[in-house]
């Protein structure tokens, strides 16, 4: 049977959970689907011994080796791919996968580049900035209460990726470019647009998400962010030449000595 997922690049972000019991099942449950990658981020109330004992013998080994962030954006800067869990829709959240059609996306995808599936607090869930991280969202579809455990979330994103593992793939994704690489792509965007007075200084961060969205459809390679982050400082050092020439001009107008008559 052809390998379809690769599992070592498929990590679980943990954003803030508020109950270690959570991260040991989370644990149990991502061991018992073939992944044992787990990052937690900014935890409020970690405890080992608590989480160890949810996570049982099964899903000690994901704990052990799990990596404890203090920042979502450091934790998830390795990343070349990142999906966000949300239950909320609308607003910002347009585009939701559900967790097969999601599985089958990843898919292609994890052969070649590190994803992160990021599941935010128990009480709120991941917030509009936060998403903002991620290229993709996915929703589990429930009745009318739509709240589920943490560990029950993970466990059905983990089961629908495990069993997609089993098909045979049809499909290639080279490497893209890492979030860390993409964040510094539009830092430098959001600079050089504003100082162009092509998006509005007073709300830089509403006209940037635009471009946000029209990139993530793309899904980048890095040479093609390299590529961009070039024109951005070509666009920077031509409009610094064409004031320092205007200075200069005028300048020049200045010292002039002026005609006779």
């Amino acid at each position: 049977m052809s390998k379809r997922i690769n599992f070592d690049n498929i990590t679980i972000v943990l954003h803030q959970p508020r109950y270690p019991e959570n991260i040991g099942s989370a644990a149990r449950a991502m061991r018992n689907m073939g992944i044992s990658r787990l990052v937690v981020v900014d935890p409020p109330n970690y405890d080992l011994n608590k989480a160890m004992k949810l996570a049982t013998h099964t899903g000690s080994d994901v704990i052990d080796k799990s990596k404890i962030c203090t920042d979502l954006k450091d934790a998830l800067a390795p990343f070349h791919y990142v999906v966000g869990a949300t239950a909320r829709l609308g607003g910002q959240r347009q585009v939701i996968n559900n967790p097969s059609k999601l599985a089958q996306k990843l898919a292609p995808i994890s052969i070649e580049n590190r994803i992160a599936i990021l599941f935010g607090p128990e009480d709120r869930g991941l917030s509009n900035e936060e998403i903002r991280y991620c290229h993709a969202l996915v929703n589990i579809p429930t009745a009318e209460f739509s709240s589920l455990n943490l560990a029950q979330a993970v466990m059905i994103i983990c089961y629908e990726i495990f069993t997609t593992g089993l098909e045979k793939n049809k499909e290639f994704v080279p490497r893209l470019a890492s979030r860390h690489e993409l964040d510094g792509m539009y830092d430098q965007l959001k600079d050089i647009l504003v100082r162009i007075s092509y998006i509005n200084s007073e709300n830089p961060d509403y006209w940037i998400n635009n471009l946000r969205h029209f990139f993530t459809r793309l899904k980048l390679c890095a040479k093609e962010v390299s590529m961009i982050r070039g024109i951005c400082r070509q666009i920077n050092w031509y409009g610094k030449k064409c004031y320092a020439d205007g200075q200069k001009m005028l300048q020049n107008d200045v010292t002039r000595e002026p005609e006779e008559f």
